[in-house]
């Protein structure tokens, strides 16, 4: 068993060396699919978050046991050091486990702490007018100021955007599910494009779309009549193949 650990938390070793024994029993199950998450506390009483990999099958198998490509669980271990240090919220990495069989990569965990942010974007699926607007607009901002920096989340989807709002009516925003990134040049096509899964009625977009333009220095009608294009070129083939949970609006 392979295990990496934060230095700053180099006190929980030995919480974080008995979780792959742990985990089937203890904890607060809070998303179950291919990967299990569960929030579980450590011996001083903190929360934190351990998400439990699947075990990769056929061809992956082998591409992420000889190395050819970082396993999920430590692509998020390592990217949110890139993006903290870029005023970039992510919750804080504390250690990485990964189980081996033979030298296969067997099941494989991302612990880090538990973020208090207690929004996601999925409200805003039906959320009327009157609701939604300043999450909009700040929410635009905070991808602009992102892709400015070269950083690109590739799974930017409601779930994986979590929200808080002060009393003063500021948003603050925290990424989470991390191990797909981009690192590089964020052409304004492609960060248009980043913004078009995003849950909510076509004006919630259309505000994204304009604030986003604003802040990369875009012509803002053409950035929303394109971004609204690629909206509706995603959402259509999206609902072809799935349900789609909230009144879309072409």
């Amino acid at each position: 068993m392979n295990i990496q650990i934060n230095p700053k938390y180099n006190h929980l070793r030995e919480f974080v060396e008995k979780i792959p024994d742990l985990f089937d029993e203890q904890g607060e199950e809070i998303y179950h699919s291919r990967n299990v998450i569960k929030v579980m506390q450590t011996p001083d009483g903190m929360a934190v978050n351990v998400k439990r990999y699947h075990v990769p099958r056929g061809l992956n198998l082998f591409v992420y046991s000889l190395g050819l490509r970082h396993p999920k669980g430590l692509r998020a271990f390592t990217y949110p050091d890139v993006l903290l240090r870029n005023d970039i919220d992510t919750p804080e990495p504390i250690a990485y486990i990964e189980e081996r069989h033979h030298g296969l990569l067997g099941y494989s965990y991302f612990i880090s702490v538990q973020c208090d942010y207690g929004h996601t974007l999925y409200e805003v699926g039906d959320a009327p007018e009157g609701t939604y607007e300043e999450l909009a607009i700040q929410l635009a901002r905070y991808a602009a100021a992102m892709h400015k920096k070269g950083i690109l989340h590739k799974d930017f989807t409601p779930g994986n955007i979590l929200w808080k709002r002060d009393d003063d009516g500021q948003y603050h925003f925290s990424l989470v599910d991390i191990n797909r990134m981009y690192f590089g040049k964020v052409s304004p096509q492609m960060g248009l494009r980043n913004l078009t899964r995003l849950w909510g009625p076509r004006h919630f977009s259309e505000l994204i779309f304009q604030e986003y333009a604003h802040n990369r220095g875009l012509n803002e009608e053409e950035t929303i009549e394109e971004g609204l294009r690629m909206r509706q070129q995603f959402w259509k083939k999206y609902a072809k193949k799935h349900n789609v949970p909230f009144t879309l609006e072409y």
